[in-house]
Protein backbone atom coordinates (compact mmCIF):
# COMPACT_ATOMS: atom_id res chain seq x y z
CA UNK A 1 0.00 0.00 0.00
CA UNK A 2 1.44 3.43 -0.94
CA UNK A 3 1.43 6.24 1.86
CA UNK A 4 0.49 9.84 0.75
CA UNK A 5 1.22 12.67 2.38
CA UNK A 6 -1.47 16.19 1.49
CA UNK A 7 -0.62 19.49 2.90
CA UNK A 8 -3.72 21.52 2.55
CA UNK A 9 -5.97 18.49 2.52
CA UNK A 10 -8.79 20.60 3.89
CA UNK A 11 -8.87 22.48 1.00
CA UNK A 12 -10.61 22.02 -1.60
CA UNK A 13 -7.97 20.11 -4.10
CA UNK A 14 -6.72 18.79 -0.90
CA UNK A 15 -10.30 16.78 -0.26
CA UNK A 16 -10.55 15.53 -3.76
CA UNK A 17 -6.91 14.35 -3.85
CA UNK A 18 -7.77 12.37 -0.91
CA UNK A 19 -11.04 10.56 -2.17
CA UNK A 20 -8.89 10.05 -5.07
CA UNK A 21 -6.32 8.22 -3.86
CA UNK A 22 -8.32 6.34 -1.29
CA UNK A 23 -9.61 5.16 -4.28
CA UNK A 24 -6.69 3.86 -5.44
CA UNK A 25 -5.38 2.10 -2.61
CA UNK A 26 -3.22 4.47 -0.49
CA UNK A 27 -3.08 5.36 2.97
CA UNK A 28 -3.78 8.65 3.24
CA UNK A 29 -2.06 11.45 5.39
CA UNK A 30 -3.16 14.74 5.45
CA UNK A 31 -1.19 18.02 6.84
CA UNK A 32 -3.30 20.55 9.33
CA UNK A 33 -2.54 23.95 10.85
CA UNK A 34 -3.41 24.36 14.04
CA UNK A 35 -6.42 26.79 14.12
CA UNK A 36 -8.82 28.11 17.17
CA UNK A 37 -11.93 27.18 14.61
CA UNK A 38 -11.04 23.76 12.56
CA UNK A 39 -12.48 23.29 9.46
CA UNK A 40 -12.73 20.01 8.30
CA UNK A 41 -16.24 20.10 6.49
CA UNK A 42 -14.42 19.24 2.52
CA UNK A 43 -13.24 16.12 4.44
CA UNK A 44 -16.26 14.86 6.37
CA UNK A 45 -16.86 12.18 4.76
CA UNK A 46 -13.68 10.64 4.76
CA UNK A 47 -12.37 11.91 8.13
CA UNK A 48 -12.19 8.27 9.58
CA UNK A 49 -10.38 6.83 6.91
CA UNK A 50 -7.44 9.64 6.84
CA UNK A 51 -4.90 10.71 9.40
CA UNK A 52 -4.48 14.09 9.92
CA UNK A 53 -1.05 15.33 11.39
CA UNK A 54 -0.48 18.97 13.19
CA UNK A 55 2.34 21.16 11.37
CA UNK A 56 2.84 24.33 9.85
CA UNK A 57 4.87 25.83 6.27
CA UNK A 58 6.01 27.98 8.49
CA UNK A 59 7.91 26.28 10.60
CA UNK A 60 10.24 23.69 8.93
CA UNK A 61 11.01 21.33 11.93
CA UNK A 62 7.25 20.37 12.05
CA UNK A 63 7.24 19.76 8.63
CA UNK A 64 10.65 17.77 9.33
CA UNK A 65 9.23 15.70 12.35
CA UNK A 66 6.28 15.00 10.31
CA UNK A 67 8.08 13.74 7.33
CA UNK A 68 9.77 11.26 9.37
CA UNK A 69 6.76 10.45 11.24
CA UNK A 70 4.69 9.56 7.84
CA UNK A 71 7.85 8.28 5.60
CA UNK A 72 4.98 8.79 2.56
CA UNK A 73 6.01 7.63 -0.68
CA UNK A 74 4.56 10.60 -2.19
CA UNK A 75 3.78 14.27 -1.14
CA UNK A 76 1.52 16.85 -2.60
CA UNK A 77 1.99 20.38 -1.70
CA UNK A 78 -1.41 21.75 -2.29
CA UNK A 79 -1.50 24.02 0.69
CA UNK A 80 -1.19 28.17 0.47
CA UNK A 81 -2.45 31.35 0.92
CA UNK A 82 -4.79 30.91 -2.58
CA UNK A 83 -7.01 33.69 -2.81
CA UNK A 84 -5.50 36.58 -4.85
CA UNK A 85 -7.25 39.44 -3.86
CA UNK A 86 -6.06 38.27 0.13
CA UNK A 87 -2.37 38.41 -1.57
CA UNK A 88 -2.93 42.43 -2.12
CA UNK A 89 -3.79 42.95 1.33
CA UNK A 90 -0.91 40.05 3.10
CA UNK A 91 1.53 39.70 0.85
CA UNK A 92 4.23 39.38 2.98
CA UNK A 93 2.14 36.48 4.98
CA UNK A 94 1.21 35.20 1.31
CA UNK A 95 5.66 34.82 0.06
CA UNK A 96 5.78 33.00 3.85
CA UNK A 97 3.59 30.36 2.80
CA UNK A 98 2.93 30.51 -1.07
CA UNK A 99 6.93 31.09 -2.09
CA UNK A 100 9.05 30.18 1.48
CA UNK A 101 6.46 27.31 2.12
CA UNK A 102 7.37 25.29 -0.85
CA UNK A 103 11.31 25.54 0.19
CA UNK A 104 10.75 24.66 3.69
CA UNK A 105 8.90 21.38 2.49
CA UNK A 106 11.02 20.28 -0.17
CA UNK A 107 14.37 21.02 2.39
CA UNK A 108 12.55 18.63 4.65
CA UNK A 109 12.30 15.99 2.00
CA UNK A 110 15.75 16.34 1.11
CA UNK A 111 16.96 16.10 4.72
CA UNK A 112 14.87 13.07 6.04
CA UNK A 113 14.35 11.11 2.51
CA UNK A 114 15.14 12.45 -1.18
CA UNK A 115 13.33 9.21 -2.45
CA UNK A 116 9.89 11.06 -1.92
CA UNK A 117 7.91 11.92 -5.30
CA UNK A 118 6.92 15.98 -4.49
CA UNK A 119 4.15 17.76 -6.26
CA UNK A 120 3.66 21.06 -6.09
CA UNK A 121 1.20 23.01 -6.84
CA UNK A 122 1.60 25.54 -9.48
CA UNK A 123 -0.69 28.31 -11.17
CA UNK A 124 -1.90 29.97 -14.41
CA UNK A 125 -1.82 32.71 -12.36
CA UNK A 126 2.02 33.21 -12.93
CA UNK A 127 1.30 33.82 -16.25
CA UNK A 128 -0.67 37.03 -15.56
CA UNK A 129 0.63 39.23 -18.02
CA UNK A 130 0.52 36.92 -20.51
CA UNK A 131 3.23 37.09 -23.41
CA UNK A 132 1.22 34.48 -25.73
CA UNK A 133 -2.19 32.49 -26.43
CA UNK A 134 -2.31 30.46 -25.37
CA UNK A 135 -0.28 29.27 -22.49
CA UNK A 136 2.20 25.92 -22.47
CA UNK A 137 5.03 25.51 -20.32
CA UNK A 138 7.28 27.10 -21.98
CA UNK A 139 5.22 30.62 -21.83
CA UNK A 140 7.93 33.19 -19.95
CA UNK A 141 5.81 34.03 -16.40
CA UNK A 142 4.57 37.77 -15.86
CA UNK A 143 2.94 37.87 -12.80
CA UNK A 144 -0.25 40.42 -12.07
CA UNK A 145 -0.26 39.74 -8.02
CA UNK A 146 1.67 38.95 -4.84
CA UNK A 147 0.01 35.42 -5.13
CA UNK A 148 1.17 35.29 -8.91
CA UNK A 149 4.91 36.27 -7.96
CA UNK A 150 4.65 33.55 -4.40
CA UNK A 151 3.57 31.45 -6.74
CA UNK A 152 6.42 31.83 -9.75
CA UNK A 153 8.80 31.56 -6.52
CA UNK A 154 7.50 28.24 -5.79
CA UNK A 155 7.64 26.95 -8.52
CA UNK A 156 11.25 27.80 -9.68
CA UNK A 157 12.46 26.50 -6.42
CA UNK A 158 10.65 23.13 -7.23
CA UNK A 159 12.72 22.86 -10.57
CA UNK A 160 15.78 24.06 -8.55
CA UNK A 161 15.44 21.17 -5.95
CA UNK A 162 14.85 18.64 -9.18
CA UNK A 163 17.75 19.67 -11.13
CA UNK A 164 20.26 20.11 -7.90
CA UNK A 165 19.40 17.44 -6.10
CA UNK A 166 17.47 14.74 -7.91
CA UNK A 167 14.26 14.79 -6.26
CA UNK A 168 11.50 13.24 -8.01
CA UNK A 169 9.99 16.84 -8.30
CA UNK A 170 7.15 17.88 -10.50
CA UNK A 171 4.92 21.22 -10.77
CA UNK A 172 0.92 20.97 -12.26
CA UNK A 173 0.77 24.54 -13.81
CA UNK A 174 -3.06 24.33 -13.00
CA UNK A 175 -5.43 26.49 -14.68
CA UNK A 176 -8.48 27.53 -12.54
CA UNK A 177 -10.71 24.77 -11.46
CA UNK A 178 -13.79 24.93 -9.63
CA UNK A 179 -15.91 22.10 -7.84
CA UNK A 180 -18.94 22.67 -4.85
CA UNK A 181 -16.46 22.65 -2.42
CA UNK A 182 -14.59 25.57 -3.99
CA UNK A 183 -14.24 28.38 -1.07
CA UNK A 184 -17.23 31.05 -1.16
CA UNK A 185 -14.80 33.58 -1.85
CA UNK A 186 -13.87 32.73 -5.09
CA UNK A 187 -16.39 34.24 -7.73
CA UNK A 188 -17.28 31.35 -9.57
CA UNK A 189 -18.74 29.66 -6.09
CA UNK A 190 -19.68 33.31 -5.34
CA UNK A 191 -22.04 33.13 -8.19
CA UNK A 192 -23.42 29.44 -7.51
CA UNK A 193 -24.28 30.24 -4.07
CA UNK A 194 -25.94 33.51 -4.35
CA UNK A 195 -27.58 31.98 -7.60
CA UNK A 196 -28.94 29.12 -5.32
CA UNK A 197 -30.07 32.52 -2.55
CA UNK A 198 -31.81 33.98 -4.72
CA UNK A 199 -33.60 31.09 -6.57
CA UNK A 200 -34.60 30.32 -2.67
CA UNK A 201 -35.87 33.79 -1.94
CA UNK A 202 -32.72 34.13 0.61
CA UNK A 203 -30.92 37.31 -1.33
CA UNK A 204 -32.09 39.69 -3.94
CA UNK A 205 -28.72 40.61 -5.90
CA UNK A 206 -25.58 39.53 -6.61
CA UNK A 207 -22.21 41.71 -6.54
CA UNK A 208 -19.74 41.62 -9.01
CA UNK A 209 -16.23 43.40 -10.46
CA UNK A 210 -14.99 42.69 -13.38
CA UNK A 211 -17.51 40.47 -15.30
CA UNK A 212 -15.50 40.41 -18.67
CA UNK A 213 -12.27 39.03 -16.84
CA UNK A 214 -12.00 35.87 -19.08
CA UNK A 215 -10.85 32.23 -16.93
CA UNK A 216 -10.16 28.54 -18.53
CA UNK A 217 -12.45 26.56 -16.20
CA UNK A 218 -12.42 23.20 -15.07
CA UNK A 219 -13.51 20.62 -12.99
CA UNK A 220 -11.28 20.30 -9.58
CA UNK A 221 -12.00 16.19 -9.54
CA UNK A 222 -10.37 16.11 -13.21
CA UNK A 223 -6.96 18.28 -12.28
CA UNK A 224 -6.50 16.24 -8.75
CA UNK A 225 -6.06 13.11 -11.00
CA UNK A 226 -3.91 14.67 -13.37
CA UNK A 227 -1.80 15.60 -9.70
CA UNK A 228 -1.30 11.65 -9.47
CA UNK A 229 -0.47 10.72 -12.90
CA UNK A 230 2.44 13.29 -12.83
CA UNK A 231 4.22 11.34 -10.11
CA UNK A 232 3.58 8.08 -11.38
CA UNK A 233 5.73 8.70 -14.45
CA UNK A 234 9.65 7.72 -15.22
CA UNK A 235 11.01 10.98 -14.75
CA UNK A 236 9.82 14.08 -13.30
CA UNK A 237 8.87 17.12 -15.39
CA UNK A 238 6.27 20.01 -15.05
CA UNK A 239 2.89 19.71 -16.70
CA UNK A 240 0.09 22.81 -18.19
CA UNK A 241 -3.35 21.05 -16.79
CA UNK A 242 -6.58 23.27 -18.20
CA UNK A 243 -9.43 22.75 -20.22
CA UNK A 244 -8.09 24.70 -23.47
CA UNK A 245 -11.20 26.97 -23.40
CA UNK A 246 -12.18 30.16 -22.25
CA UNK A 247 -14.81 31.74 -21.04
CA UNK A 248 -15.89 35.26 -18.99
CA UNK A 249 -16.95 35.80 -16.11
CA UNK A 250 -20.21 36.78 -17.51
CA UNK A 251 -20.72 33.50 -19.00
CA UNK A 252 -20.66 31.87 -15.92
CA UNK A 253 -22.96 34.32 -14.47
CA UNK A 254 -25.06 33.77 -17.48
CA UNK A 255 -25.15 29.91 -17.13
CA UNK A 256 -25.09 30.04 -13.07
CA UNK A 257 -28.69 32.17 -13.18
CA UNK A 258 -29.81 30.09 -16.38
CA UNK A 259 -29.62 26.57 -14.61
CA UNK A 260 -31.93 27.98 -11.90
CA UNK A 261 -34.51 29.39 -14.14
CA UNK A 262 -33.63 33.03 -13.41
CA UNK A 263 -32.59 36.28 -15.43
CA UNK A 264 -29.34 37.34 -14.34
CA UNK A 265 -29.61 40.92 -15.89
CA UNK A 266 -32.52 41.18 -13.07
CA UNK A 267 -29.94 40.68 -9.93
CA UNK A 268 -26.71 40.99 -11.04
CA UNK A 269 -25.05 44.46 -10.23
CA UNK A 270 -21.53 45.69 -11.15
CA UNK A 271 -19.55 47.08 -7.80
CA UNK A 272 -15.98 48.83 -8.72
CA UNK A 273 -14.45 47.93 -5.37
CA UNK A 274 -14.76 45.14 -6.29
CA UNK A 275 -12.21 45.35 -9.09
CA UNK A 276 -8.44 43.95 -8.70
CA UNK A 277 -5.62 46.58 -8.81
CA UNK A 278 -4.19 44.49 -12.05
CA UNK A 279 -6.00 42.39 -13.64
CA UNK A 280 -4.42 39.27 -15.48
CA UNK A 281 -5.32 38.70 -19.28
CA UNK A 282 -6.72 35.99 -21.21
CA UNK A 283 -5.89 32.90 -19.29
CA UNK A 284 -5.73 29.92 -21.56
CA UNK A 285 -4.37 26.44 -21.31
CA UNK A 286 -2.31 24.77 -24.04
CA UNK A 287 -2.52 21.26 -22.15
CA UNK A 288 -1.36 19.46 -25.01
CA UNK A 289 1.80 17.99 -23.22
CA UNK A 290 -0.06 16.38 -20.68
CA UNK A 291 -2.63 14.75 -22.89
CA UNK A 292 0.61 13.51 -25.41
CA UNK A 293 2.60 11.88 -22.09
CA UNK A 294 0.21 11.27 -18.99
CA UNK A 295 -3.28 10.79 -21.14
CA UNK A 296 -4.63 13.06 -19.16
CA UNK A 297 -8.18 14.87 -20.83
CA UNK A 298 -10.79 16.91 -18.90
CA UNK A 299 -14.28 15.02 -18.18
CA UNK A 300 -16.58 17.79 -16.90
CA UNK A 301 -16.89 20.34 -19.24
CA UNK A 302 -17.91 24.42 -18.38
CA UNK A 303 -21.64 23.75 -18.80
CA UNK A 304 -21.22 20.34 -16.56
CA UNK A 305 -19.45 22.31 -14.10
CA UNK A 306 -21.52 25.50 -13.34
CA UNK A 307 -24.80 22.98 -13.49
CA UNK A 308 -22.93 20.66 -10.77
CA UNK A 309 -22.26 24.03 -8.63
CA UNK A 310 -25.38 25.79 -8.82
CA UNK A 311 -27.60 22.46 -8.04
CA UNK A 312 -24.90 21.66 -4.96
CA UNK A 313 -25.94 25.09 -3.58
CA UNK A 314 -29.32 24.61 -3.91
CA UNK A 315 -29.57 20.98 -2.35
CA UNK A 316 -27.44 22.62 0.38
CA UNK A 317 -28.92 25.58 1.21
CA UNK A 318 -32.57 23.59 0.76
CA UNK A 319 -31.71 21.30 2.80
CA UNK A 320 -31.62 18.90 -0.34
CA UNK A 321 -35.43 19.89 -1.19
CA UNK A 322 -35.19 21.27 -4.09
CA UNK A 323 -37.50 23.60 -5.48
Amino acid sequence: MKRALITGITGQDGSYLADFLLSKGYEVHGMVRRSSTETFERIAHIKERVTLHQADLLDELSIVNLIKEVQPDELYNLAAMSFVPTSWVQPVLTAEFTALGVTRVLEAVRLVNPGIRFYQASSSEMYGKVREVPQSETTPFHPRSPYGVAKVYGHMITVNYRESYGIFACSGIMFNHESPRRGKEFVTRKISDAVARIKLGMADELRLGNVEAERDWGFAGDYVRAMWMMLQKDKPDDYVIGSEKTHKVRDFVEKAFGAAGLDWRKHVIADEKLLRPAEVDSLIADASKAHRELGWFAEVDFDKLVEMMVKADIDRLSGGKRR
